[in-house]
């Protein structure tokens, strides 16, 4: 008779948070796709508005560059650039200029020495390290001993170390945002009612960022439980 293994760990805490950040993905899309209807009233293109909040910010180390690719807009902070996707580099829409505005940002917080940038930046590393062969490993030879129970907990731990990740990535997201939008007022590369597309661009943006958390602290929280769930079985 077959067995069929259910992971409702999955379902009632990971599932919900994955479909929430479906949902978040299509939301940005769909917001930057209606706002990208529209030339702004300057005619300024993303490009321009990326080095218009570098200047008023005196960064003047920062190129800016096309890239290919949708929504593939991100500032490298090795290479002292900001990577312009197809529908923002020379585009002058509201949502080009949010979204370029938004990458300067970053760039700026690499200039002002914005501590969880560079938290989060110390972090990346760190992440890469694989967590889930040692928890397999672990839960597999968990009969054999004691050992094997910790080796599994320091796989989630590991995983552990993206849930920090993403929690410094929120103030981080949310602090380019609200730079950005603030040099776009003051300098006044948008008209008031366009700065408002730009503004609901970003917050869609910054939702992928809020469901990215959710879905890493409730995969957390399920791995967390099953070695400890194993662990009892041991027992």
């Amino acid at each position: 008779m077959p067995f069929f293994y259910v992971d409702w760990y999955y379902i009632v805490l990971v599932l919900p948070a994955v479909i929430l950040s479906l949902w978040a993905s299509v939301h940005v899309k769909s917001t930057f796709r209606r706002y990208s209807q529209v030339r702004n009233a300057r005619g300024m293109t993303g490009a321009e508005a990326a080095m218009a909040v570098l200047r008023a910010h005196g960064v003047t180390d920062v190129r800016v560059e096309h890239v290919s690719g949708e929504l593939t807009d991100h500032f490298d902070p090795k290479d002292h650039v900001i990577r312009l996707s197809d529908a923002v580099y020379n585009v002058a829409t509201p949502a080009a200029v949010g979204v370029a505005a938004h990458e300067a940002g970053h760039a700026v917080q690499y200039a002002r020495h914005y501590a969880p940038i560079y938290i989060r930046a110390a972090i990346v590393p760190v992440t890469n390290i694989g967590s889930m062969p040692l928890i397999v490993l672990g839960l597999a030879l968990s009969g054999l001993g004691q050992v094997f129970y910790y080796v599994a907990l320091a796989g989630v731990a590991c995983y552990g170390l993206c849930v920090v990740f993403q929690l410094v990535t929120l103030p981080t997201e949310f602090n380019a945002s609200h730079r950005a939008l603030r040099a776009i007022e003051e300098s006044a590369l948008l008209l008031p009612e366009e700065q408002t597309a730009a503004k609901r661009v970003l917050t869609a943006a910054a939702l992928t960022y809020v469901a990215a958390l959710s879905v890493t602290i409730m995969q957390f929280l399920r791995l967390l439980l099953i070695v400890a769930g194993g662990n009892r079985r041991r027992d």
